[in-house]
């Protein structure tokens, strides 16, 4: 038993297996006939899939003996209904063994679900986060997934999280459960050189806010104690998830420019990966807060906004851009929580700036420098969003607590407003 006031003196790590290198996806049907798989469906997305690398992938897989269907429709920044689509075919298909994603977070996160739900019972809203959805804890394991990022940011290859924009609510919400957590990643940095600048750039700072986030979040001994039952993934910032998130920033500082300015650039390409991976290894346990949970309705509720390197059929904010857009002002916000924690961040990310003024300023002004320079938005005025949509875009945050709860300041409804007007417009 527990007392109402003892604080949390345990953290937890979980993360998958990790396979990582030029060539390592030419070895995933090796790897699934050790799970035992024999049918298998790879999930991706239709310009990832005309890259060839989901085909080949398939083949090296059947090439092993293993039966496998493609599914190639996976809707970029997934909704309930483009995963609804997903689950549907997966689960008129199946049975299925095994999941393969190749893709960016919007597969990986896609074929969580499908796994989910052909694993378990219910729809697809019994499981997304409450207040948003019913909260629900899938009751069975599911089968072996293995995550193939072809971009660098997401890191939903490590995470127990699936995200998604619940289009009826104009929010974007996700699941989260440890039974998610891919079974094995299998980062081949050859798969990411046909990102578009601008996917890198959008990408790449979710990177960095995973890692940023994670770094400043609340330690997890500031936590009130939980029962076993009771703990998730997300426990606050600890020991292993700095290590990883520090060395995500230090490979970032260098390499998310130069791979914007050279997608070709190989080497860059695979410290970008490196730094996916680690940022998603430290944020997958510690956990984000306010630049994501502001991300979502930014997402959600995006009007006309059409960002370079993406399908231009209909409007975006893409993940990490949402997230970039108000973290100057988050972490202005968050800075008094956590002052050489914040101050850190920012010479891991620009170890030869002068730090004149305000040390409060620090991290704002390297991001700011950094978003600039890759061509990042000048904040969500630049997106499509006016001052007059802030009080909404509130109402949007606040239906994230499971991020809000990490944030090492707490962010009243006001504080929260303040970050989201100075995020109008940055510089």
């Amino acid at each position: 038993m527990t007392s109402a006031n003892e604080r949390e003196t345990v953290f937890t790590y979980g993360a998958p297996a990790l396979k990582y290198g030029p060539g390592s996806s030419d070895e995933i049907g090796y790897d699934l006939l050790g799970y035992g798989a024999r049918r298998v469906l790879v999930i991706t997305d239709p310009r990832v899939a005309a890259t060839g690398w989901p085909a080949r992938i398939a083949e090296g897989i059947a090439g092993y003996g293993l039966e496998v269907e493609v599914f190639d429709d996976v809707h970029v920044e997934p909704t309930d209904v483009s995963m609804q689509k997903a689950v549907d075919f997966a689960r008129g298909s199946g049975p299925w063994d095994a999941f393969v994603a190749v893709g960016g977070g919007s597969s990986i996160d896609t074929a969580k679900a499908a796994n989910l739900l052909t694993s378990n019972e219910g729809e697809l809203m019994d499981y997304v986060n409450a207040p948003v959805g019913g909260g629900r804890a899938p009751a069975l394991p599911l089968k072996p997934l293995v995550a193939v990022p072809t971009t660098t940011g997401t890191g939903s290859e490590s995470t127990t999280v699936c995200v998604l924009d619940v289009l009826s609510l104009r929010v974007k919400s996700g699941i989260s459960h440890l039974r998610l957590r891919p079974t094995l990643a299998v980062v081949d940095p050859r798969l990411t050189v046909s990102q578009p600048a601008g996917v890198t750039a959008a990408s790449g700072m979710d990177i960095l806010c995973h890692a940023a986030e994670s770094y400043t979040a609340k330690p997890y001994t500031e936590f009130d104690r939980k029962r076993p039952e009771e703990r998730v993934p997300y426990c606050g910032a600890n020991p292993l998830a700095d290590m990883f998130a520090e060395q995500s920033l230090r490979l970032l500082s260098w390499a998310l420019p130069a791979a914007v300015a050279n997608g070709e650039d190989m080497r860059a390409r695979e410290a970008m990966a490196l730094a996916a991976t680690f940022a998603g290894l430290g944020f997958g346990n510690a956990g984000v807060h306010i630049p994501h949970a502001n991300a979502y309705p930014i997402a959600g509720q995006v009007r006309d906004f059409h960002p370079a390197g993406y399908p231009d059929e209909e409007s975006m904010v893409p993940h990490g851009m949402a997230v970039s857009l108000t973290a100057p002002a988050a972490f202005r916000f968050t800075y008094e929580a956590a002052p050489k924690r914040h101050e850190h961040v920012a010479r891991l990310l620009a170890p030869d700036l002068e730090w004149p003024g305000d040390a409060a300023e620090h991290l704002p002004v390297v991001l700011m420098n950094l978003m600039r320079e890759i061509g990042i938005p000048n904040g969500i005025g630049a997106a499509g969003f006016r001052e007059s949509d802030v009080d909404e875009l509130v109402q949007g945050t606040l239906k994230q607590q499971r991020l809000l709860a990490t944030a090492p300041r707490e962010a009243s409804e006001e504080d929260l407003a303040k970050i989201l007007r100075d995020s109008v417009e940055l510089w």
